[in-house]
């Protein structure tokens, strides 16, 4: 069943609607009750037409069953992953070295006199003093 609807909640919830309802008025709750659920049916179709329309045919094609989390099975991933073919290895690419990059403040060379060694050696005082923070 649905939504976790068994037959025997379903008949119990029947009996309570006939007790509660009651028998002089339990047909036409009834039948308003099949009108709503033709009309929720209705909708459902519709939606299910217009998806399908406004995402063409290529999901038509779609193996939905494929995809449906309830399949998921870790082990059968890692047997297909292990028992594929290995893909070729890419050949990194070296990146083209750009002159006009700034280099980390660390890492320039200046000039004697210049302040920027000054501003690297607090840079490297501050990460020490971080690290023994962090550490003690």
């Amino acid at each position: 069943m649905f939504f976790g609807l068994t037959i025997e909640k379903m008949i119990l919830i029947g009996v309570l609607a006939a007790l509660i309802i009651g028998p002089e008025r339990l047909p036409a709750a009834a039948e308003s009750l099949r009108h709503a659920l033709l009309r929720v049916r209705g909708l459902a179709k519709t939606a299910q037409e217009r998806v399908r329309d406004e995402l063409g045919p290529e999901v038509a094609d779609v193996d939905w069953q494929r995809l449906d989390p309830r399949q998921y099975d870790p082990r059968r991933i890692i047997r297909e992953a292990l028992l594929a073919d290995p893909e070729p290895p890419v050949a990194p690419r070296a990146a083209p070295a750009d002159v006009d990059a700034p280099t980390p403040v660390a890492a320039r060379q200046t000039e004697p006199g210049s302040e920027e060694p000054s501003v690297a050696r607090a840079d490297t005082d501050r990460n020490a003093d971080d690290t023994r923070r962090t550490a003690a």
